[in-house]
């Protein structure tokens, strides 16, 4: 009988272990402990830390994208109360772990770009591709007139997303969810207003 591939599970104990701990602080020691598999099962799956991070960041992506999908996807709300629906839902996913973890999108670019080229790429593709999916959302808003027009909306999206990201971090030095609510308050108050 053959031997069940532990890859998946690794990359989920590399998750929670990063997510916590950061780039640099997670040990290999410490994710294989986390997923109860033997240090060697990480290097069958894994031939470095780089390629193994990479992996983490992908699967931790895909869960993102699930989170806009769900905001994103509802034919009943506008792109402007879209944009609202997910901030929302990741400032109750924050609070419900404690204000303590942020995104690891954010917690990378932060901490692995200056240790790691290939780790910077990836992110780099990753917000391409996150701003996307933002900036499709406010071209809707812009063509219902609900958002203003004075920007492009590829600038827009990275505007709230730089932003964002920024206001976690700030979440993550006060354990409040302040930073969360000041950027939405002002950013649908100025940026995304609604147009009269």
């Amino acid at each position: 009988m053959a031997r069940q591939s532990l890859r998946d599970d690794i990359i989920s104990a590399g998750l929670r272990v990063m997510l916590v701990k950061g780039y640099s602080a997670a040990s290999v020691r410490d994710i294989v402990a986390e997923a109860g598999a033997p240090q060697g099962s990480f290097t069958n799956h894994f031939p470095t830390k780089e390629a193994f991070s990479i992996a983490v960041l992908d699967a931790y992506f895909d869960h993102v994208k699930t989170l806009v999908a769900q905001a994103f996807e509802s034919g009943t709300l506008s792109p402007r109360a879209r944009l609202i629906r997910y901030l929302d839902i990741i400032t109750d996913i924050l609070e419900q772990d404690g204000l303590r973890r942020g995104c690891l999108i954010g917690d990378f670019s932060a901490e692995a770009t200056q240790l790691n080229e290939a780790v910077r790429l990836r992110l780099e593709r990753i917000f391409v591709e996150w701003r996307d999916q933002f900036a499709a959302c406010i071209a809707e808003g812009q063509s219902l007139g609900e958002i203003e027009t004075t920007f492009d909306p590829a600038d827009l999206a990275d505007f709230l997303l730089s932003s964002w990201e920024g206001a976690i971090l700030r979440m993550k030095v006060e354990r409040r969810r302040d930073a969360l609510e000041r950027f939405k308050k002002i950013a649908f108050a100025t940026v995304f207003k609604e147009v009269n």
